[in-house]
């Protein structure tokens, strides 16, 4: 019997609107719970699904079903759930501005409810139970932990005076939380599958990439919509997710990367902003010809290659990039001008980079920036002047974060892509380029993602478990200092070291 046959037999959509809709949304695309269709549960595995089904998720709103469904039941539901919806529903200004829900109408007071300086604070997202928790960086100790949407993904983003931070959730919510009160103000669906979230440098607007539907949403801080790009190359041919969308506070605007479209994208949130050439132009000085407002529009810069994962200049006026293509082949990395609009240099990035957890320093008088990769046991160590590649340090294996602080001397990078050494971080000195130090605090378990506090004295690390902990080192003995618990920490993030654009960390 063939799935769709079982799917059908078991009579999987009605038990889905039985046992699922109430959660799950009446369509799959989510509510309570998160969406249930192909492009949510790419990263879960069916066998996994299917346990989750079968015996719920702790400390979530999951369920267990194994008395309500036998085994067949069950595989047809996993079935139905990873099949895919066509046509995809619409999701636009519509849907979005019927979502927005406001949960503190009134201003809160503009002053911490607490006594820890609220911009050492450090925002823990706790995957394991969908949580998060708020710590005070000075004593090291949590001052608050809340509920968030499920699967955050991306790290969340503040303004620019560190009080709001935002949320994305794979399944398109934005929520919005006052870090000075400790409450969540408001939230919206801003898309169906959605990949990241910036902040602009003014904190007036949030930027949405969206998976689906293939859109750039522009909000307004408190969350109303302003705008959705349909995503799409020059001759509105070719529709593309996008891949990550980051904000270039310097030029007032957003960068995002393209996933099926050999573009990249730039979209200023300057009122005054240049009109942008959408056609025909007779005469640039005197406007004549087609003209969009560049204000919330994208200029385009075309590409030989995709643009799928980017790490900025110190300027903010070039992007370093690499494709995606073959992960298994030397991927050639550009670099690219965004006021040029064009590729200026190749890099030499083999495996699959990841500039977006890239880090930069001063080396030897030199710009250096540094990039993990997550199919190679290897950090590339890249001279930001020539773009050329100074060395490649050899890692115990392929890893997703790298890590540091203008105070501190070295950088951490994990290799928790590896079987063997996800337990594994390494300690880089930026001096001589050289591994200095290993820490496995568990045998066997993820240690990755780290990040410093303010000063730099101390390194909060990630065991990356259900029964996890942050894990606080010396960042100059390298020493353990404390463990806090936690539900599978998957990243932690400085106020101020965001907020200052710390060049040990992404930004």
């Amino acid at each position: 019997m063939v799935m769709a046959d079982l799917a059908q037999a078991a009579d999987a959509p009605a038990a889905y609107k039985e046992h699922c809709a109430s959660c799950h949304g009446e369509a799959r695309l989510g509510g309570i719970g998160p969406a249930l269709i192909p492009e949510n549960l790419a990263r879960l595995r069916k066998a996994e699904a299917e346990k989750v089904i079968r015996e719920g998720r702790p400390a979530t709103q999951m369920p267990a079903f194994g008395d309500k469904l036998n085994a067949d039941e069950i595989k047809a539901m996993i079935e139905y759930a990873y099949t895919a919806i066509k046509p995809m529903p619409a999701w636009g200004e519509k849907e979005i501005t019927a979502s927005r829900i406001v949960l503190e109408p009134k201003r809160l007071p503009d002053k911490p409810v607490f006594k820890a300086d609220p911009q050492n604070l450090f925002v823990v997202v706790e995957s394991g139970d969908h949580h998060v928790s708020i710590l005070d960086g000075d004593k090291l100790e949590p001052i608050h932990r809340f509920q968030s949407r499920f699967a955050l993904h991306g790290g969340p983003k503040f303004t620019p005076d560190g009080r709001y931070v935002f949320f994305a959730s794979r399944d398109g919510w934005i929520t919005k939380f006052d870090l000075w009160n400790l409450k969540v103000i408001s939230e919206v669906r801003a898309g169906i599958n959605t990949r990241n979230a910036a902040v602009s440098g003014d904190g007036k607007y949030v930027a949405v990439a969206n998976y689906l539907p293939h859109s750039l949403v522009i909000l307004d801080a408190d969350l109303n919509f302003v705008k959705s790009l349909a995503v799409t190359d020059k001759d509105g041919k070719v529709s593309s997710r996008v891949s990550a969308v980051y904000d270039a506070s310097p030029r007032q605007s957003f960068v995002a990367a393209l996933k099926d479209v050999k573009e990249v994208w730039e979209v200023s949130y300057n009122p005054k902003a240049d009109d942008i050439p959408a056609g025909m132009i007779h005469d640039f000085k005197y406007k004549e010809g087609a003209f969009v407002s560049g204000f919330l529009n994208p200029v385009r810069t075309q590409l030989d290659d995709y643009l799928d994962d980017f790490y900025f200049t110190q300027g903010y006026d070039e992007v370093m990039g690499a494709s995606r293509n073959d992960a298994k082949s030397a991927v050639s990395g550009q670099v690219v001008n965004l006021d040029a609009r064009k590729k200026i240099a190749d890099l030499e990035l083999p495996g699959m980079p990841h500039l977006g957890s890239g880090i930069s320093w001063k080396w030897q008088g030199k710009t250096v920036m540094a990039t993990p990769n997550l199919n190679e046991g290897l950090i590339s160590i890249i001279d930001m002047k020539t773009w050329k590649t100074l060395k490649q340090i050899k890692t115990r294996g392929p890893g997703f974060f790298m890590r540091s602080h203008e105070n501190s001397r070295y950088a951490w990078t994990d290799s928790m892509m590896s079987k063997e050494f996800k337990d594994t971080m390494q300690v880089i000195d930026k001096q001589t380029l050289e591994v200095a130090a290993e820490l496995k605090p568990v045998p066997g378990k993820t240690f990755a993602h780290v990040e410093f506090t303010r000063d730099g004295k101390y390194v909060l690390a990630s065991l990356w478990e259900m029964d996890g902990a942050l894990i606080i080192y010396d960042a100059v003995t390298l020493n353990e200092v404390k463990r806090l618990p936690m539900k599978k920490p998957v990243g932690k993030y400085n106020v101020w070291n965001k907020i200052t654009k710390s060049e040990g960390t992404s930004h």
